[in-house]
Order: structure tokens, then sequence, then C-alpha cells
């Protein structure tokens, strides 16, 4: 009795799955080998878990005290979250503006670059100042630092339009509205999420840094409660949840990347050249 031969529809889905095992180990093998080496030398050497709590102990600590540090994910999460929504409408509203109108570009566009030049870390303390201890100054925060890479991205994405598309829905008699809506926006799309990738990594960072100047709850505030406990473990399961938040949210925007342009192949890192 032989077995029927796979739909061709499912072998495409099989390979892919496939290559993301590929793909996902080495990173982990790596991730589990740096892990037990940290784990050794903390024991070999009898370091104080003061300086340096290794793998177990920060894991360990951070799973008893969870109540505390879910508590502060999630204060900090909103706060990003809030902060990268509120950049991104910024963000395109004014690449829009900046793309539809030549007085908008040639006035704003200079400005917002030289606006870079200005550390914004040094506005956390104003802006804390002005506005106080609330929700509200760590997501101007955290929209201020992400701002900047998704409008650029949204720009630079809407000029590169397809001139030849332009140009055939010009002859069609399309307007200004229609050639924005069924050319400029779509093409830009890919340079929108890739500013948009590059934005949400500061994203948790920048809402930590917020509440460091000035909060009551959030991951910031537990790591300094940790620091000035001497609980340095428990100031590394809050780093450690920091990275996996982060890369949560990097996923995030990758997979609503693939939702909206399903048509867009993921570039392949692995190709020989």
């Amino acid at each position: 009795m032989s077995l029927a031969p796979a739909p061709a529809s499912v072998l495409p889905a099989r390979r892919e799955r496939r290559r993301g095992f590929a793909r996902l180990w080495p990173p982990l093998l790596v991730l589990v080998a740096l892990l037990a080496a940290w784990e050794i030398a903390t024991r070999l050497f009898a370091v104080s878990p003061e300086i340096l709590p290794g793998p177990r102990l920060v894991a360990s600590a951070s799973w008893a005290d969870r109540a505390n540090l879910g508590s502060a994910m999630w204060t900090t999460t909103r706060e990003a979250l809030l902060g990268i929504l509120l950049a991104t409408i910024c963000a395109v509203l004014l690449a829009v503006a900046i793309d539809w109108s030549r007085t908008v570009r040639r006035s704003l566009y200079p400005v917002l670059l030289a606006s870079q030049t200005l550390p914004i870390i040094v506005l956390a303390p104003l802006v804390v100042i002005w506005f106080g201890f609330g929700t509200g100054p760590k997501v101007a925060l955290v929209a201020l630092f992400t701002f900047f890479p998704i409008v650029v991205g949204a720009v630079q994405g809407l000029a590169a339009a397809d001139p030849e598309a332009m140009a055939l829905l010009r002859t069609m008699g399309a307007t200004r509205r229609q050639l924005l809506l069924r050319v400029r926006v779509p093409g830009a799309l890919g340079h929108f999420f890739t500013g948009l990738k590059v934005a949400v990594t500061y994203a948790y960072v920048s809402a930590i840094f917020a509440e460091y100047v000035g909060a009551q709850q959030g991951l910031g505030v537990y790591m300094q409660s940790a620091k000035n406990a001497l609980r340095t473990e428990l100031v590394f399961g809050a780093i450690v949840a920091t990275a996996l938040l982060t890369a949560l949210l990097f996923g995030g925007v990758a997979l609503l990347e693939r939702v909206a342009m399903p048509w867009r192949r993921p570039a392949a890192a692995d190709v020989v050249w």
C-alpha cells in the first residue's frame, strides 16, 4: 500500500517551517552556551551574587518576585505601546503633509532633521517638571524617542513612489488623493515598517529611562528599588524581561508587516553571494 503524495500547496508550507526551525536553533544553541558559561563562571570563581548572580539565581529570584515584576512590566509596556502609537500617528500625518505640500517639505523637513541634534535625554527632567509623574510624560518621552525613524521611513517611502504607476494613473484622470492612496501609500509601506522596526527597539529603553527620572511604578522604578536593596539578581531579571518584551514587540511589528504586505517576500539574510 503506497502513501499518497502530499498536496502541492502543503509542500511550501512545510519547507517554510523547516527553514524557520533551521534559522531558530543556531541562536538558541549560542544562548544556551552563554548561559551555561555564565553559570559555570559564577560558581567556579565564587562570584558574590551582589556583583554577578548566576542565571539560575536570576530566574528563581525573578519567579519568586513575579507579582511585583509583572506589575512593573505591565506599566512599562503600557507606556511603550502608547508612546509608539502616538509617535506613529504623528509621524504618518507629518510624512503625508511633507509629501503633499512642497512648502511644508521645504519648511519642516530641514527643521525635523536638525531637531535630532538636540539630546532628547536632557528633555526628560523638563517634561517631568512640566507635566508631573503620571503616565502622560512617559508616553510623550517614548514618542519623542521613537518618532524620528518612523517619520523618516515614511517620508522616504512616499518619495520613492513608482513614477510609471503615477504617470499611468494621471493619464486615467486620477486625483492627487487617489494617487496618494493607491500608489504612494502602498509603495511606502516597506520603508515605513523598516523605520517602525528601528523605533520599537527604543520603546522600552526610553520608557525605563523616563521612569528613572521620575515615576511611581514601572521597570525603571523596579530596577532602582532592587539596586538600592542590593538585589542584583532582580536587576538582571528586569533586564531580561526588558529584552524579551522588546523582542516580542519587534516580532509583533514584523507580523503586522507580513499581514499588511502579503506580497512582499522577507529578505533572506543567509543568501550566499
